[in-house]
């Protein structure tokens, strides 16, 4: 099977962040949120996979290489606009569509087997949500057939608590059901559409951790979880203590307090007198001067932390993130 990686979004709600890169190389421990998709999928056979691009298209370009190939958009086409400008790429097989900010360890394997098992055009990974202000959910029978949807619905209002994931399995007919216009959203024309010709697609609900890393919270939300275990990521970094991981050429010995669950990457500069109490992520190449301590913080790769400098329940960061990224691959 094939695969799409949607990365052509802004992540207006990252910003300042992706002022300076794009949302899914957003880093999350010790690679972009998209470099954990891509692993994901290679994980599970997926060895054809395609991105849209349109913002800091390079960005993505140049950390990815030819693992993957790219479909640039110079105008946004939407959500399923993008998908549709890849349609040969699929062919006439059944294809997997993955959003380039879902944070997940969702088995992808079962999910395709409730795809066919359901037979029908479409099937839309939903997990369970705690708010569903912050979600379109999806309503369905009691087979599995989805029957409606509603965004962001008020808690008293709501009909489900299935958020949509934005991962979803297709067959190559779901085209037939785009509406002749260049832009074509998933949730306001193709997904109308299939209810209003009463074409079968179906839900496939998972136990499995999903983050869609929208906002600097769930940002921060995500990687605490990753580093907690919570989420299972294939992570680089040696134990150096218990819930305590540091990368290759990083060391630990100027420190005076280490509180865990701390992970630190490659490369870092611990000054002397520093006091480190997790949850607390410190990127690649970041440097941590004398007498500095941080708590409840993410610092991004390659950023600076002042002499006596006091950072808690915060992100710290700089210019030139991605270049501190170097591909695990």
């Amino acid at each position: 099977m094939k695969a799409m990686v949607l990365a052509a979004g802004l992540g207006t709600r990252l910003r300042p962040l992706t002022y300076e890169i794009p949302k899914p190389m957003v880093p999350v421990l010790d690679r972009p949120v998209m470099a954990h998709i891509v692993d994901l999928l290679e994980r599970h056979g997926y060895e054809e996979i395609v991105a849209n691009l349109h913002y800091f298209p390079d960005t993505i370009r140049r950390y990815f290489g030819d693992r993957i190939v790219y479909r640039e958009e110079p105008e946004l086409l939407g959500t399923a606009g993008g998908v549709r400008n890849c349609a040969d790429f699929f062919g006439d097989e059944t294809f997997l569509i993955i959003s380039g900010d879902a944070l997940t360890d969702i088995d992808l394997s079962r999910f395709v087997q409730r795809h066919r098992e359901a037979g029908g055009v479409a099937t839309l990974a939903v997990k369970r949500v705690a708010d569903t202000r912050e979600f379109g959910v999806v309503l369905h029978d009691d087979k599995g057939r989805i029957t409606g949807f509603q965004e962001k619905p008020e808690p008293s209002e709501a009909l489900s608590d299935l958020g949509n994931c934005g991962i979803y399995l297709f067959e190559p007919q779901i085209f037939d059901y785009f509406p002749d216009q260049p832009f074509v959203d998933w949730a306001n024309d193709v997904f109308p559409a299939l209810l209003a010709q009463d074409v079968p697609f179906h839900i496939h609900e998972i136990d499995e951790y999903w983050n869609d890393v929208g906002s600097l919270t769930e940002l921060k939300e995500g990687t605490f979880d990753a580093l907690r275990g919570q989420l299972q990521l294939e992570v680089e970094g040696d134990v150096v203590a218990e819930d305590v991981i540091a990368g290759e050429g990083t060391t630990l010995d100027g420190a005076t307090l280490i509180e865990p669950p701390v992970w630190i990457g490659r490369d870092v500069r611990i000054g002397r007198d520093v006091r480190l109490q997790g949850p607390l992520v410190i990127g690649d190449g970041a440097a941590i001067a004398d007498g500095a301590a941080l708590k409840d913080a993410i610092v991004l790769p390659g950023t600076e932390v002042a002499a006596g400098g006091i950072l808690i329940g915060a992100i710290a960061g700089n210019t030139g993130i991605v270049e501190r990224l170097r591909p695990r691959r």
